[in-house]
């Protein structure tokens, strides 16, 4: 699916807008962006088509994209013009409740009654923003990840009053940029930053714990348990450890932490009944025993791969270049 013919609004140029905009006019869609006054639009324009010829130089664009983002991202004078026509908007404006409305009224007001309007918020309940949009019903969060370019995953976020019809041609739209839309409730943190700040709060207490630097943290994340993470979300992990050696970690854990880490509630349920993970044929996911044999091919394979990808890459350039 490419978004050819499609007309797109990008409310709020920074570098998250900007990267939406980057990746919607690369699918195909005509998209006008938008940001506080039409100097500082413009100015974002200028900037989007010289990162485009920067990473199109480093082969993370395609050769054409400077041209054709030059070409499909235009500067609208104000809000009300950008959204004029558009099917779909994306609001992409600071994560702040009172700028969110203000913007948010003007858009909605503007837009046309279906035309359907996204939130890029990654902390606040989308039923929260949806207090200023008119027609609510056509409005959810559409979460990017930073970089926009290059991170795949996008949270689609209905709340209590969005049309449940809405989200099907949404996803398509995530799709068709070339990402990868998880449907997600409404909640606190949604996804992504519960479980990006949970990991956080508990790297932070081993190192105020002096049980290891911040540096050895992050190795120990990226080189193991993080290893995995580009293939495999943490059920998949999980069952193919085994639940009930999970169990058993949970309760060793217990002994130091029992309300920090008391077995939950599904791991408990799967061991007790006998779903174990992929050595019992299914767990938190269903894997069928024939298939055991070319999960764990691929998995070796992917590890592989990784690490292979990494020696090529060499190290990240966090330290003073004599440490590297």
């Amino acid at each position: 699916m490419t978004l050819e013919g499609r007309t797109v609004a990008v409310i709020g140029s920074g570098y998250m807008g900007g990267g939406i905009a980057q990746v919607l006019a690369l699918a195909g869609a005509e998209v006008r962006i938008a940001d506080v006054d039409a100097d500082t639009t413009r100015a974002n324009l200028d900037r989007l088509v010289a990162e485009a010829r920067a990473f199109a130089a480093e082969d993370l664009f395609p050769a054409h994209a400077p041209d054709t983002i030059a070409g499909r991202v235009h500067a609208a004078e104000s809000f009300e013009a950008a959204v004029e026509g558009a099917d779909f908007v994306e609001e992409a404006v600071p994560e702040k409740i009172g700028i969110k409305h203000e913007v948010l009224r003007r858009v909605s007001a503007a837009a046309a009654p279906d035309t359907v309007i996204g939130s890029n918020t990654s902390t606040i309940l989308i039923g929260r923003i949806a207090e200023a949009v008119a027609r609510p019903e056509r409005f959810l969060g559409v979460h990017f990840s930073n970089p926009a370019p290059f991170i795949p995953g996008v949270e689609v976020i209905a709340h209590a009053g969005t049309d449940p019809a809405i989200l099907p041609g949404v996803e398509e739209l995530v799709r068709a940029v070339g990402k990868q839309p998880a449907r997600i409730s409404d909640a606190d943190g949604f996804v992504l930053n519960r479980l990006q700040y949970a990991l956080f709060s508990e790297a932070s207490q081993l190192v105020d714990e002096g049980v290891a630097s911040a540096e050895d943290v992050d190795t120990i994340v990226r080189t193991t348990f993080g290893f995995r993470l580009p293939f495999f979300g943490p059920f998949a992990i999980a069952d193919m450890a085994g639940l009930d050696v999970y169990r058993f970690c949970f309760e060793s854990l217990q002994g130091r932490w029992p309300e920090r880490f008391a077995t939950p509630r599904a791991l408990a349920e799967h061991v007790e009944n006998g779903r174990l993970g992929t050595k019992s044929g299914g767990g938190f996911l269903d894997v069928p025993a024939e298939r055991v044999p070319e999960l764990v091919a691929y998995r070796n394979k992917a590890y592989a791969r990784m690490a292979q990808l990494i020696d090529e890459l060499g190290p990240a350039p966090l330290g003073k270049e004599g440490d590297r």
